[in-house]
């Protein structure tokens, strides 16, 4: 054993392993009527994440108020100057740390959009990203919403950078649709994040279903992030917030309770599926394709 380390001899030294990835934790908040509260908790879990080493935090849809549209009025607010925004760009600069802040309901022109917005390790905002199908499900006697009543649509397939690799962005009921999963995919992403609140009708089915069928036709990681459930809510969320990885395993997955997700991403994952399953070189792009309209 060598007591002083600076007489081991250099061959003896073993130099770490280069990672290509981070390590991301997924928040899974408990939402109450009190919007300061909500906000309160969620910068407080930030800085615990970071503690924990997380480098991207990722926070659950509308988890600065209760989810429905009797509620989006109250609590919109502008981004990036209304209250959660500033609170999520402090947090993220203070703890050094890269925050997908769920989402909020945004006033813009006197429109309300469900919005998700990202802030890098400074502060900055980085990304925004509105909602671009609106979740209207009529199933007799389980379930029946229209988030058309209240909000707007945003038209924009949204992405950003983050150490070296590139992450899109989608919102609950946008994840029920592959072709803007695969836009991203073809933008270069390797990690899709859907903050969502499916409820106690579609959770059970279709939750875990989704992320893996994301995650397996576009060779990538995938991980949703769900509010806690609250059975006295009015819409009471699934929960289950989980990590799928580009094979389609399930590589985390929380209950239903307030809880953090923390995992790493391995980022070398993406490389080894699509070699080794090269589809992307294998679609009959003759015949079909996806593509942004201009």
């Amino acid at each position: 054993m060598f007591d002083n380390a600076d007489s081991v001899h250099p061959r003896f030294l073993v130099k770490p392993k280069f990672k290509i990835g981070f390590k991301i934790a997924l928040i899974q908040l408990s939402v109450g009527p009190d919007k300061s509260k909500n906000i309160a908790q969620a910068v407080k879990e930030i800085h615990l994440a970071k503690e924990k080493g997380a480098q991207l935090v990722a926070l659950p849809e509308c988890f600065n108020s209760p989810y429905g549209t009797k509620y989006f009025d109250e609590y919109a607010e502008e981004v990036p100057s209304g209250e959660t925004s500033r609170a999520l760009s402090k947090a993220a600069a203070e703890a050094g740390v890269c925050v997908v802040g769920g989402t909020v309901p945004e006033r813009y022109e006197k429109k309300l959009y469900n919005t998700c917005t990202v802030w890098d390790d400074t502060g900055k905002l980085l990304a925004q990203h509105r909602k671009m199908h609106l979740f209207d499900i009529d199933i007799p006697n389980k379930i029946t919403f229209k988030e058309s009543e209240v909000l707007s649509a945003g038209d924009k397939i949204t992405s950003f950078d983050f150490l070296g690799s590139k992450i899109g962005i989608g919102i609950c009921y946008d994840l029920r649709f592959p072709e803007m999963a695969h836009l991203m995919a073809k933008e270069g992403c390797s990690l899709l994040i859907y903050p969502g609140a499916f409820n106690m009708t579609t959770g059970p089915r279709h939750w875990e279903l989704l992320g893996r069928a994301r995650a397996t036709d576009q060779q990538l990681w995938v991980a949703l992030v769900s509010p806690a459930r609250d059975s006295a809510a009015g819409y009471v969320a699934w929960g289950h917030s989980l990590l799928v990885d580009p094979w389609g395993q399930v590589v985390e997955q929380l209950d239903h309770e307030p809880g953090v997700l923390l995992a790493d991403v391995d980022l070398k994952v993406v490389d080894e599926v699509r070699s080794q399953i090269p589809i992307r070189k294998q679609r009959r792009t003759d015949i079909y394709d996806i593509t942004i309209r201009s």
